[in-house]
């Protein structure tokens, strides 16, 4: 038996026989140089190739559209990058300066492309790259003429453990759901599009796991544990019993959480506090509701700006937010604007390469840099409001002069609707993420002027102490149990409340069971997380008494070591 653990990328636990997925490699693409004159002509192959592959994705897209969201989502963003303007500016940048065939022209651009998003510190912009190439793929393919006639996970005949080193967004969106039991990956994490298509199937999923396609060999017998992240390979009698009982007890499990769902969270002393989930795509705002939540605490749009590498037009932007408002009726959803980093958004607008990106040109720094972008962004928001109750929330905010920008041009952004005799929602509430210490700290100045406050604890941990979570000799340093991140969120919850304004949490720490009773009792106001979270936070919630847990909060705001925290809370 060998035992692996990689990225828990969708929860549940699935046994069988592996089948590695080893699609045929791409022919060898021709590399030619062309005669000046003939660039015109080599330029009107390029498009009608180009619009042959959007055409096959439209027709793609059409059936996805009508049963499968998410597979309709990210076909979309395929053919939003086939007819961005940057895009097809940069294949004719290319071929009419360096005079060499469409193919070659194509498979160049792609490979620069992606580079600059694999460069990124940013893994949901790493993780785009795929798309690039998939897009890229398909318009080679019909340069060639080739019809992709290579084994498609479509026609599975048995029950299977898909194992691949990678998987394009195409055949992950091809595959027999019924056939595949559980996917393991050498690449990828949880926010890859083969992921969020897992957790749409249901499918166990472990991701990240290196070079795992090359020790496991066609038929031999896998487990798969999505939730804890472990991959067996021929297991030995006493774990397959082990993993067989633990599948008996996560559908006990999945069940009694279930019935939660329509169950308010609410404390055995009758305190009662919101459960919001986290959403990037706007299919995911049906599974939230589906998990009982009462809203959408942090709505992310960057996926409207990152499929291309440019931001969608006001157009798609609103109808990607009006489906989501009309998804949750009444209950709110709060649209968070772009947060981009600096080295990654719109690539015609790119800066050079900063040393620091994490420290540096991002999120609300970059919006308030594009105001015209920014504004489309915010009318978006205003005309889709007329559908539900939206909310308008700015990362990154590190001082009042940005939060006051901000307003400003929302202000600008709502008379120019005006103008246009646009219908708008008549009030929208504005908030900020708190996510930058010295936003922590001057919270009652910010919260003069905010609706309400949201916690990015994930930025507040990394930029409290320093340490980049992405950096793994540093990482461990950013501890949200730490003394010094807890009184920031106290100073934070408690500034919001002295103002009349709701506390609000969007960080990894609102989702995270052992924290629940801790922040309850610090006086969070709304919980935001992953939807699939949701089920177990409102049971612990609906089984503790305020009263035990502001205790709580009292023994672990005086402590002075991480370790006291954590061993208070699981006390």
């Amino acid at each position: 038996m060998k035992t692996f653990t990689g990225i828990p990328a969708s929860s549940g636990i699935a046994i069988g026989k592996a089948f590695i997925f080893s699609p045929d490699e791409q022919p060898e693409i021709p590399h030619y140089s062309i005669r000046e004159n003939q660039a015109p002509a080599e330029w009107m192959r390029l498009q009608k190739a180009a619009a042959e592959a959007a055409a096959e994705i439209k027709t793609l897209y059409d059936e996805a559209s009508r049963t499968q969201e998410y597979q309709a989502d990210i076909l979309q963003a395929h053919i939003l990058m086939l007819e961005d303007p940057f895009y097809l500016d940069q294949l004719k940048e290319n071929l009419y300066k360096n005079f060499q065939n469409s193919e070659w022209v194509v498979n160049d651009v792609s490979l620069e492309l992606s580079s600059k998003l694999l460069s990124s510190q940013d893994i949901v912009f790493q993780e785009r790259a795929v798309d690039i190439a998939d897009v890229s793929r398909r318009i080679i393919n019909c340069l060639q003429g080739n019809k992709r006639d290579r084994f498609s996970l479509e026609y599975l005949v048995e029950d299977v453990i898909l194992v691949a080193h990678d998987l394009m967004p195409s055949d992950a969106m091809m595959m027999n759901g019924s056939r595949v039991k559980g996917l393991v990956m050498d690449q990828g994490s949880r926010t890859c599009h083969t992921a969020i298509l897992a957790r749409a199937f249901n499918i166990p999923a472990v991701l990240g796991l290196s070079v795992f396609s090359k020790e496991v060999k066609d038929g031999e017998m896998l487990i798969v544990d999505g939730s804890a992240g472990s991959v067996f390979i021929e297991p030995d009698e006493k774990t397959l019993l082990r993993q067989k009982n633990k599948i008996k007890q996560y559908r006990k499990h999945e069940e009694r959480l279930i019935s939660l769902r329509d169950l308010p969270a609410v404390t055995t002393d009758g305190h009662r506090v919101t459960i919001e989930a986290n959403i990037e795509f706007p299919q995911e705002a049906e599974h939230a509701l589906q998990s009982g939540a009462d809203g959408i605490g942090l709505y992310r749009s960057e996926f409207l700006f990152i499929s291309s590498g440019a931001a969608a037009d006001e157009e798609t932007q609103f109808n990607a937010y009006s489906q989501v408002l009309k998804t949750m009726g009444k209950k709110p959803v709060t649209i968070r604007t772009a947060d981009l980093g600096g080295d990654k958004m719109l690539a015609e607008n790119t800066a050079e390469s900063e040393k620091n990106p994490l420290l540096g040109w991002r999120a609300i720094r970059i919006s308030l840099s594009f105001p015209e972008v920014f504004k489309a962004q915010l009318r978006a928001i205003l005309r889709a409001g007329v559908h539900g109750n939206a909310r308008i929330m700015f990362p990154m905010i590190s001082g009042i002069e940005e939060l006051e920008h901000a307003i400003a041009l929302l202000k600008k952004a709502r008379a120019e609707c005006r103008k246009k005799n646009q219908p708008i929602a008549k009030k929208v509430e504005t908030g900020i993420m708190i996510e930058i210490p010295s936003a922590a700290v001057t919270a009652d100045i910010l919260a003069e002027k905010s609706d309400f406050f949201s916690i990015g604890t994930n930025d507040l941990v990394q930029y409290t102490f320093a340490a980049d979570r992405g950096n793994e000799k540093v990482n461990h340093l950013g501890d949200p149990f730490h003394p010094a991140a807890l009184r920031l969120i106290k100073q934070t919850i408690d500034a919001a409340h002295k103002k009349g304004i709701k506390a609000a949490m969007c960080g990894e720490l609102a989702g995270d069971p052992d924290a629940t009773a801790l922040l309850l009792g610090l006086g969070l106001d709304e919980f935001s997380m992953n939807a699939s979270s949701i089920p177990e936070i409102k049971q612990i919630i609906r089984k503790v008494s305020f009263k035990s847990c502001k205790a709580l909060a009292a023994k672990c705001l005086a402590a002075t070591s991480v370790s006291e925290i954590r061993k208070a809370v699981k006390s």
